[in-house]
């Protein structure tokens, strides 16, 4: 391994140690400092075998963490994951990390929140405007509307 992919991979693992990356994101960050094609794939697959680099927990930690902290539902999630370049098996691990328990009290809570912000008389209105918020924030059709039927 030569001097300059030495000082790379020393970089990129500082880069990985910040937080957790995707192989995607590590190989643009390589690009921005002039390393291309075998070269990179050769500090990508180091920074693996040191486990600095591992989609898995990668796509776990992104789960988790957009869901607890932000309170999106899994097409958001696996929309934003697949955009990372996380397919297959990372990405359905991701999901199944998701407690259906939790996930559904926190969708109730998040449109019981958001109900309170609400000021309108119509209840259809409100209704929709439930709806549209939990599908902007990434929740399944048929969980919100099972949702708003039983918080009536």
């Amino acid at each position: 391994m030569t001097d300059l992919l030495k000082d790379a991979l020393r970089k990129a693992a500082m880069f990985c140690a910040y937080q957790e990356r995707t192989q995607q994101e590590v190989r643009n960050r390589l690009k921005e400092w002039g390393i291309y094609g075998d070269d990179a794939e050769e500090v990508i697959a180091e920074l693996i075998q040191q486990n600095y680099l591992n989609e898995e927990r990668f796509a776990q930690s992104f789960a988790g963490g957009k869901f607890r902290i932000k309170g999106w539902g899994k097409r958001k999630i696996k929309q934003h994951l697949q955009q990372r370049g996380i397919t297959g098996y990372n990405l359905d691990q991701a999901m199944n990390g998701i407690a259906p328990d939790d996930y559904r009290t926190t969708l109730s809570e998040l449109l019981d929140k958001k109900r309170r912000s609400l000021r309108d008389d119509n209840p259809l209105i409100i209704k929709q405007k439930l709806a549209r918020y939990a599908f902007s924030k990434g929740y399944e059709p048929d969980l919100v509307w099972q949702v708003l039927e039983n918080t009536d």
